[in-house]
């Protein structure tokens, strides 16, 4: 059994506390949360268009407010992407190696 002095904890939460400095509202991002949450009530209403609509339009002001995760993402995109490629192409190959086994066993069994 593993015992750990309490006191230690308090004093290690206190100094791991972060101090937020105030930066003001940032009114973009308020502005894309509720733009995406009246598009998502607006889908959910049955409200097709205007949902699409007001969701684009939140998705657009989210992205402007991110530009820089957004390059982030867009460059490690080509990654992924070869990542994918290799991902089907070894799924491919176990296909049609399935396939040869499946019709060498059709083959036998229809003997």
């Amino acid at each position: 059994m593993v015992v750990v002095p309490l006191s230690r904890m308090e004093n290690e939460a206190k100094s791991n506390r972060r101090i937020f400095e105030y930066e003001g509202t940032n009114w973009a991002r308020i502005a894309a949360g509720g733009s995406l949450l009246a598009g998502g009530l607006l889908l959910l209403t049955g409200n097709r268009k205007a949902g699409l609509v007001t969701a684009a339009s939140g998705t657009a002001l989210a992205l402007l407010d991110q530009q820089e995760t957004v390059k982030l993402w867009w460059d490690a995109l080509p990654g992924y992407i070869d990542k994918v490629q290799d991902l089907l192409g070894r799924v491919e190959a176990t296909v049609s190696e399935l396939e040869g086994q499946r019709m060498r066993l059709d083959k036998i069994l229809s003997r």
